[in-house]
């Protein structure tokens, strides 16, 4: 979309490029890396010095009222339950375990075990309450063997505690609630404690000797990856790594030194995005992070509007689900909507590639209220990489678009099977797996780089310049029986924006088949809104009903006909009306698809895709 952009400062640093006889790339940035903190909290304790009255973090009490810490109290408070933590059984080797989602609580206990040298890892609140089998969830605690458990309440966790604790001398925190209530009416055998003990601690002089003895390469916190290609691996992120990646991050989005951010957020801080990127922004410049107890959900995006109402946001981090919705109540809502513009200099996203048509959206929306669009930009990066690799500029910004290596970094190319495999090497790059040397050896090739997984592709090979585009995941690239590669993360993207905004996500089929085909999970509520409004459907009948199956119909001709052959035709679809189970390992915590494991889980709907004569349920070419 034409117009113009509001001016700040993201730099995107030019490369140099090694090219090599056996046609591998080295891609280097040629900004150094400037220094970086020793750890987190020191930069915490430098906004309690510099400006100690600044709000850093607000959370909703259960009046609905914003409860704040400023820097200053929140040094307080960390050092408090530092000391109190020195008391307990935690360590490096027996991690503080969260496995509640985010709050306040959360946030200074986290930040207390990094000021002693404690590690945490944070786990997504699905393995313990939407999971029923706890395979994910006993992996992990094989893995962590961790010193403390902690939950915001106690009775929604029992059944996963008792499943895979089988330590009963490990002490469960719980971050809300009366301790001593919880304890009475619990089930397990665990001592059970309140937050309240370490939030009113008296500060210890330990704390101080502690704190001396952190360094850069101290554990922060252990992050388990989402388990897209099997089970969650422990990525180490070391203080270096998480450090460096904020000042990686300044040097590209220097606006941030010019005012202090304030941000609405709810990424959840399991995933780097939210744990790492985001609370990182916010604490290593300064800026004040409102917790968002909403989510990019149909049921609770409402909780999302109402801190927006209330608070504007000078930077706006979501995954693509999240910017859908919010423009959806954009144009509806004029003051909604002069509220969220009213000082917004910026918005990212990551997690997944968004859709064009939503951009074009929000830069129409950005023009109508401000004048002008907002930068919005993404990167390349992940769990092991802490989280950022690339990042595009304002000015090549579109969907797919990845950038250029952020200062400090380098990533090799190395050709395989036609396109180009992504790798990296960076001061955030993560030492390896926790306790799985194997695993980590097979992350890494020869030259030490990090094998990402990802391929990516120049926007213009005449122009490296401009940087590149994501070209798909290696692993989920597939050959037909004629020997014809498919590039299935490329097609993947390409059918999800072609049919939106009634699919969610798909699973592309063909493995030594002679064409492709897909399984699609659609947006119900998307799918719903084209039957009449009185009719009430359950799943399976919405996927029957002919106004949602010739809705399918036409946009299946439509994409055929932008297709450019076999690699890029997706002849039949089918229809799941069961959605994914994060039990059969099909779903990630993160609504990300295991493609590989949703096709093992349902064979019997890939063989209806191929059946002859054509099954019914299937909507074909």
């Amino acid at each position: 979309m034409n117009g113009e952009f509001h001016p700040i400062k993201v730099v995107a640093h030019p490369i140099d490029i090694e090219k090599r006889e056996d046609g591998v790339q080295i891609i280097n940035s040629q900004k150094a890396l400037d220094d970086y903190a020793r750890c987190w909290t020191d930069q915490l304790e430098y906004w309690a010095e510099k400006t100690p009255d600044q709000l850093f973090v607000a959370e909703r009490d259960e009046q609905g009222e914003w409860q704040k810490v400023t820097y200053a109290q929140a040094v307080t408070r960390v050092r408090k339950i530092a000391s109190w933590l020195l008391t307990q059984p935690v360590s490096v080797e027996r991690p503080i375990v969260f496995l509640c989602g985010n709050s306040l609580e959360h946030l200074m206990l986290a930040l207390a075990g990094m000021y002693v040298g404690i590690a945490h890892s944070p786990l997504s609140p699905a393995y313990s309450l939407i999971a029923t089998d706890y395979t994910k969830l006993q992996g992990i605690f094989d893995i962590l063997t961790p010193g403390m458990i902690v939950v915001d309440q106690l009775a929604p966790y029992e059944s996963a505690i008792q499943a895979v604790c089988h330590d009963d001398q490990i002490p469960v925190m719980v971050l809300n609630g009366n301790s001593l209530e919880n304890a009475v009416a619990a089930k397990i055998a665990n001592p059970v404690i309140s937050f309240q003990s370490a939030w009113d601690y008296p500060e210890s002089a330990a704390v101080d000797a502690q704190n001396a003895q952190v360094t850069g390469d101290t554990i922060a916190k252990i992050l388990f990856t989402s388990g897209t290609t099997g089970m969650p691996k422990g990525v180490i992120n070391t203080q270096r790594m998480i450090c460096a990646n904020q000042v990686m991050i300044h040097q590209v989005m220097q606006f941030l030194k010019d005012q202090p951010p304030i941000m609405v957020d709810w990424l959840p801080w399991n995933h780097t995005f939210g744990g790492n990127h985001n609370i990182g922004i916010a604490l290593y410049n300064g800026g004040s992070l409102y917790l968002d107890d909403g989510k990019p959900t149909e049921k609770l995006f409402a909780k999302t509007l109402r801190n927006l109402a209330e608070v504007s946001p000078t930077v706006y981090f979501n995954v693509p689900k999240g910017f859908e919705l919010l423009v959806k109540h954009l144009k509806a809502d004029s003051e909604l909507a002069e509220k969220f513009f009213a000082r917004l200099q910026f918005t990212f996203f990551a997690a997944a590639g968004l859709a064009q048509h939503i951009w074009d959206d929000l830069d129409a929306l950005a023009i109508q209220y401000t004048g002008k669009k907002i930068p919005m930009v993404t990167g390349l990066g992940c769990t092991e990489t802490a989280p950022s690799a690339t990042f595009a500029s304002v000015e090549e910004s579109t969907s797919g678009v990845i950038g250029v290596p952020a200062p400090g970094v380098s990533i090799k190319l190395v050709p395989n099977e036609g396109k180009l495999e992504a790798r990296v090497k960076a001061e955030t790059v993560m030492p390896g797996y926790w306790r799985q040397p194997e695993l980590t050896a097979k992350a890494f090739d020869e030259e030490g780089y990090y094998c990402l997984g990802d391929a990516i592709a120049y926007l213009d090979e005449n122009a490296p310049q401009r940087g590149f585009r994501f070209d798909g995941r290696v692993s989920e690239d597939f050959k037909l029986d004629s020997g014809t590669w498919v590039s299935a993360g490329t097609l993947r993207a390409k059918f999800i924006s072609a049919f939106a905004p009634f699919v969610q996500d798909v699973v592309l089929c063909g493995t030594n088949r002679g064409y492709i085909t897909a399984l699609i999970f659609p947006d119900w509520a998307h799918c719903q809104a084209i039957l009449p409004h009185d009719l009430q459907e359950t799943n399976e009948d919405i996927i029957a009903h002919s106004a949602v199956r010739d809705a399918f119909k036409q946009k299946l001709v439509a994409f055929a006909k932008q297709s450019t052959g076999s690699s890029t035709v997706v002849e039949r679809i089918l229809l799941q009306a069961v959605p994914p189970s994060i039990d059969a390992h099909e779903i990630t915590d993160k609504g990300s698809l295991n493609q590989r494991a949703v096709q093992a889980h349902r064979e019997d709907q890939i063989a209806l895709l191929y059946q002859e004569p054509l099954s019914d349920l299937v909507i074909s070419l």
